[in-house]
This record gives C-alpha cells, sequence and structure tokens, in this order.
C-alpha cells in the first residue's frame, strides 16, 4: 500500500511529502526543511520507518520548496528532478531570497533529468502518472497515484483556494485550464496533497471551491 506522510517546514509552512510503500522504498517531493532541526525532522522520520529514499522531485522550483534540496540530494545520494519549465525558476532561488531578506540556507544542485507531461514515476510497487499543471509556476507538475487514489499538488489547488499566479511565470486562465483539464476529471475520492495547508479531496473542492465553482471570478 502507498502512503504519503507530511512533514510542514520553514517560515512558508510548506508540506514536503515523503511517498512511500511497502518495499520501504520512498520519494521525496519538495522538501522544504529550512534548519537543521528540520533537516533533523525528515531524516529521522526515514530512519525511525526504516525508508530508503530513491528520488527526489519538486513539484515546482519556488524557493520555500527548494530549500532542502541539497541536505537530501547529498544525505541520499540521489539526483534532483524537475521539469525543464522550471529551471529558470530554480536558477532564481538566490535572488529572491535577497528579496524577501531571508538568507538561503543551501543552494539547490541543479536536476539532473527532467520530468515531462507522460512519464511514470516508478518505485517499489508505486506508480505516479506526471501531469503538466503550470499557471502558479509556469512548469508546475502534479503527480497521480490512480492505484491509492491521490495526487501530490503542489501549490496548484489547496483547500478551498488555489494557487497565486501574481509571480513571475504565474497566470490566472492557465492555472484554472490545469485544475479543470487535469485535476477535475480524476473521481471525487481521490485525495489532494496541498503544497500549503491541510489536504482536501477532488470532490470536496469540486463542489465548495469558489474558483473551482465559478463564484470567483477574475
Amino acid at each position: 500500500m502507498t502512503v504519503v506522510q507530511q512533514l510542514t517546514f520553514n517560515p512558508f509552512q510548506e508540506n514536503t511529502f515523503i511517498v512511500a510503500d511497502e518495499t520501504g522504498e520512498c520519494v521525496i517531493f519538495d522538501p522544504g526543511c529550512y534548519d537543521d532541526n528540520e533537516r533533523k525532522l525528515l531524516a529521522d522520520f526515514i530512519e525511525k520507518n526504516k525508508l530508503t529514499p530513491v528520488r527526489l522531485i519538486n513539484t515546482h522550483c519556488h524557493l520555500d520548496h527548494i530549500f532542502g534540496n541539497k541536505f537530501v540530494a547529498e544525505k541520499y545520494n540521489l539526483s534532483l528532478e524537475i521539469h525543464q519549465g522550471e529551471l529558470p525558476v530554480l536558477e532564481a532561488v538566490p535572488v529572491v531570497c535577497q528579496n524577501y531578506g531571508l538568507p538561503l540556507p543551501e543552494k539547490s544542485p541543479d536536476p539532473s533529468s527532467f520530468l515531462e507531461e507522460g512519464d511514470v514515476v516508478e518505485f517499489g510497487n508505486t506508480k505516479l502518472e506526471v501531469v503538466l499543471t503550470p499557471g502558479h509556476s509556469p512548469a508546475s507538475i502534479s503527480f497521480i497515484c490512480r492505484k491509492a487514489k491521490f495526487v501530490i499538488a503542489g501549490d496548484v489547488l489547496f483547500h478551498g483556494s488555489i494557487g497565486r499566479t501574481d509571480l513571475p511565470g504565474g497566470d490566472f486562465k492557465t492555472l484554472m485550464a490545469s485544475i479543470h483539464d487535469k485535476l477535475m476529471p480524476l473521481d471525487d475520492d481521490f485525495k489532494v496533497y496541498c503544497g500549503h495547508g491541510p489536504s482536501t479531496t477532488i470532490g470536496h473542492e469540486r463542489t465548495t471551491n469558489p474558483f473551482v465553482t465559478g463564484q470567483y471570478q477574475m
């Protein structure tokens, strides 16, 4: 059985996800661990549950989702995987940190490979389908597990809201198209693991999220 563990890190309260199955293999998504205490929390969870990290993936490359990339890559000997369209976002992180007045703890390693829509992330007995869901960032990707009925959605869709679109590369119409075309076709009982805040379900957002129902217009 594939399970998802959420760990919330850094001043932006970003959700890092560890996706694992019965084989003990796991994938670390968006490690946002910012300081030594947060890095230890992540490492302790992996050690306590006897997990073996096999892939390091960013849904997108805004600063709060990549703070722990270097730590994870070096500790577990992993290469970073992102969508190629997120490379300019990753490269801009040092400047963005300066704009926020926030020290960059460790510069992220460069990606060694790129993920595209239609790819399948496989580990253990688990398969995650890669779908391109831009709009919050230029090339954010989401990951659908049809067997366990969940999606790792980054900052695309939140409980009762959506990702902001006022950052460089963001676009409201593009984000709404991503949500309607890629996420809303999923069954109501699909769980959505969001990059911030609590998890939700497709059904809940389909019927109550004002952006999805059309009650909110820009």
